[in-house]
This record gives C-alpha cells, sequence and structure tokens, in this order.
C-alpha cells in the first residue's frame, strides 16, 4: 500500500491556494505564485497606464506595478477598506501586485474536485479562470495567471 493509504494517485494530489474576495465572489490562485500579501499603501499613479493599472509602489526598493481586480473584471470600483490587500504575484517573470477586496484563507483542496469553468461567471468572461473548485457550502474560482494579462500588456507593465 502506499504512503497515501486507500486514496488514488488521482485523489491524492492537493492544490494549496491563496483565497481572496473580489465583489461578491471568491477566487484562489496557486500559493507558490503569490510572493506576498500586504496591506494597501499608497499607490503613484503613472501617466499614460492602462485603465486597470492603479499605478506602482515602492515594495523595498522594488518598484511594482498595481492592478485592480476589480477594474480588470469590469466591476464598480469601491472604497478601499481595512480589509483591501494587495496579492503579489509573479507572472512570466513581471512581479506584479493585485488589489483585492479582502484575503480569506490558505486552502488545500483536491485537483478532482475543479472542474472547467462556465464561459462566464457573475458577468466576467472565463478567459482567466482556470477552473471552478466545489467545496461543501461554496464555489472558489481559481484563477489563471499567466490569462490574466497578455503578452502585450505585460509588455508594458514590464516598462513602468
Amino acid at each position: 500500500m502506499s504512503e497515501h493509504g486507500m486514496l488514488s494517485e488521482k485523489d491524492s494530489t492537493l492544490l494549496q491556494l491563496v483565497t481572496f474576495h473580489v465583489g461578491d465572489e471568491e477566487f484562489g490562485v496557486e500559493i507558490l505564485k503569490v510572493q506576498e500579501i500586504i496591506r494597501m499603501m499608497g499607490i503613484t499613479r503613472v501617466p499614460r497606464a492602462p485603465d486597470f493599472v492603479e499605478g506602482v509602489i515602492n515594495l523595498r526598493g522594488r518598484v511594482i506595478p498595481i492592478i485592480d481586480l476589480r477594474k480588470r473584471f469590469g466591476m464598480s470600483s469601491r472604497e478601499h477598506d481595512k480589509h483591501t490587500r494587495i496579492i503579489v504575484v509573479e507572472i512570466n517573470n513581471v512581479i506584479v501586485g493585485f488589489i483585492v477586496d479582502s484575503v480569506s484563507e490558505v486552502l488545500r483542496i483536491p485537483k478532482d474536485t475543479v472542474e472547467e469553468p462556465p464561459a462566464i461567471i457573475s458577468g466576467i468572461e472565463s478567459d482567466y479562470f482556470s477552473g471552478v473548485g466545489k467545496l461543501e457550502d461554496r464555489l472558489l474560482i481559481l484563477l489563471d495567471l499567466d490569462r490574466l494579462l497578455s503578452k502585450g500588456e505585460q509588455g508594458m507593465l514590464t516598462g513602468m
């Protein structure tokens, strides 16, 4: 018997995710892509930046572009509050921060509970999603960070 006991190989693959809220939806990203989670801080506006880019922050000497996920997903904006966080991630060697309404927890979910995303979730096109995780009492939308920004947008952010 394997070290996993009676579990089949398929069942034993766990996704480790950082989960967060944007609007009424709960999202998850692979924890390995997340560099850190920080409180909201002063964001410097950048002229002629794309609409969804809030600006840049200086994080320990590194200038990092900040993207508002509400804007990226076409949601209405809202005031930042004590729960607002910036999740710092790496997308194809570009370090980017995402503004989210709140960070929930770190979750481990079995890979086989993840299904293909429907074409549209809460009015957001599913291009940015890799799947939907079904938990006991809720759905978790898995974000595909590599598809969140086009190559051109990544190039723009590198040049900021």
